[in-house]
């Protein structure tokens, strides 16, 4: 009986030890929301439960990488010239936000644009902003536009964000959109300046049409050539998340997710900035998750094998794997 009544005392004091601490953190995470009695509830207490644990387990994987941590005055961060072009800045709202091509950055930016207050809030619908608009490098501020002291300070003060998506899935969509897509405006660069150099690499017996208008690269040939380590420098549609945003450099305060998207969105937007006349624009739901098998199990075993190492880190610090591609993980 003795023993029971001791056992009992100690997980006792042991839940209540761990509901102190992770209040603490969270607290300090979450330091936008409003923690009246009204809004603190089990529901939400368990929704940003998720989000400490995707931060935790960022934090986890770059010791496990022995990767450097973000250090107090984000120098590190500071003198990286691609995540500082990589991160928009919201001054009004305090918010810093690294996009990722392929993850949604179309609608974030036009949610950025409304935020920032270089587009109207009232707008009915936030997808009807032209995507060339969004894209021109003068419609948001980015932190590379600041003084590095500056940029530094906002690295340690401000919100900061981003949304990531399965490295492989991400991948897949890069190409469908870039390369794949014949006679599309927005394919011609890519296919001109990335399909042609593809083609003329890891194709035998190239047609001329083919060399020169770079508009057939298979999905093989892509994922050859993204794999291949002779390429070292990456445009932002496939660089890894890693590389563009830094997050064992970066201590974001948010990570959402392209297979929660809208849900980790609406509540980024509500709890954590607190923008809630502002709501994040539903678009066409993508189909690529569900062509993963079709594209992927006919590689090449070795051309998996480099992709996964290529995107290891996105893989690890953002906890996805292959099982639900080829029904094994590889590392």
């Amino acid at each position: 009986m003795i023993l029971k009544i001791v056992i009992l005392c100690w997980v006792i004091i042991c839940l209540t030890t761990m509901l102190f601490y992770t209040e603490h953190f969270y607290i300090s995470i979450f330091k936008t929301q409003d923690l009246t009695e009204e809004n603190y509830d089990t529901q939400s207490f368990l929704e940003r439960l998720i989000y400490l644990e995707r931060q935790e387990h960022v934090s986890v994987m770059c010791r496990s990488f022995k990767l450097p941590k973000d250090d107090d005055d984000y120098q590190q961060a500071i003198n990286d010239s691609i995540l500082l072009d990589h991160i928009l800045v919201d001054n009004r709202h305090k918010l810093l936000y690294c996009y990722v091509p392929k993850v949604a950055c179309t609608n974030w930016k036009r949610v950025f644009m409304v935020l920032s207050g270089n587009a109207q809030p009232g707008a009915p619908d936030l997808s009807q902003i032209p995507a060339d608009v969004v894209h021109k490098p003068s419609t948001l501020d980015r932190l590379s536009d600041y003084p590095a002291a500056q940029a530094a300070d906002m690295l340690a003060t401000y919100t900061k964000f981003l949304f990531v998506r399965h490295p492989f899935e991400r991948l897949l969509s890069a190409y469908r959109n870039k390369l794949e897509q014949r006679h599309q405006e927005s394919s011609r660069y890519f296919q001109s300046r990335f399909g042609r150099r593809i083609i003329r690499r890891y194709r035998a017996n190239a047609t001329e049409q083919s060399l020169r208008d770079g508009d057939d690269v298979t999905f093989a040939e892509f994922a050859t050539f993204v794999a291949d380590t002779r390429d070292t420098v990456f445009n932002e549609h496939w660089a890894p998340i890693d590389r563009l945003c830094r997050p064992c450099a970066v201590n974001y305060d948010f990570i959402g997710k392209h297979e929660s998207l809208f849900e980790d969105s609406d509540y980024l937007l509500r709890h954590v900035v607190g923008a809630t006349d502002v709501r994040f624009p539903k678009g066409p739901d993508s189909n690529t998750s569900t062509q993963l098998v079709k594209y992927f199990t006919p590689l090449h075993h070795d051309t998996v094998l480099k992709l996964y190492s290529t995107f290891e880190l996105d893989f690890k610090l953002f906890n996805y794997n292959l099982q639900n591609i080829f029904g094994y993980e590889l590392g």
